[in-house]
């Protein structure tokens, strides 16, 4: 499992104050409001900051960091990743799970056959997707992620055991 999850890209400036647009990579845009620390990784280094204020504004969110008033203070930072620890992030409810924990998990079949490696989540809105990539042919699957289909999600051993519906793989 990963310490830090992404819950943010700066995209720009926004004022002379020292505010930043921010694309926010949650599922829970408002979950801003109530984060107090963050991580800011540079590329070269990750910076702890302190969020001050936080406005909405379509499908971004304004952000203040404490202690930074000026537009020549934090322009450098644009595209930078915002980041949160383990700690600071929002609580899942049952059988929800953090995408970087699902990435890289094997996927086996209820046949017990190894199936493939989980290598993406697609989020279509109705339910997710995951992309699995086989080990036979190293082809591109997508699994619906419904209980039909989704049998086990086992963040311990690491294995996700699916079901593959008829015409599925067609």
């Amino acid at each position: 499992m990963v310490d830090l999850l992404q819950v943010g890209v700066i995209t720009s400036t926004h004022g002379i104050k020292g505010e930043v647009k921010v694309f926010p990579t949650t599922d829970d845009p408002t979950r801003y409001s109530y984060l107090k620390d963050v991580i800011l990784d540079t590329g070269k280094e990750k910076i702890d900051l302190k969020v001050s204020g936080v406005k909405y504004f379509k499908q971004y969110v304004i952000v203040k960091f404490k202690g930074i008033n000026d537009i020549n203070d934090i322009e450098k930072y644009k595209g930078s990743t915002l980041w949160v620890t383990r700690e600071n992030a929002v609580p899942l409810e049952e059988n929800e799970y953090f995408i970087a924990d699902l990435i890289g998990l094997k996927v086996v079949t209820d046949e017990g056959e190894e199936f493939g490696e989980l290598t993406d989540v697609m989020q279509t809105g109705a339910n997710d997707v995951y992309v699995v990539e086989t080990y036979k042919d190293k082809q591109e699957v997508l699994l619906p992620v419904i209980d039909e289909c989704v049998l086990d999600v086992d963040l311990e051993k690491g294995i996700v055991t699916v079901h593959i519906m008829e015409g599925l793989l067609d």
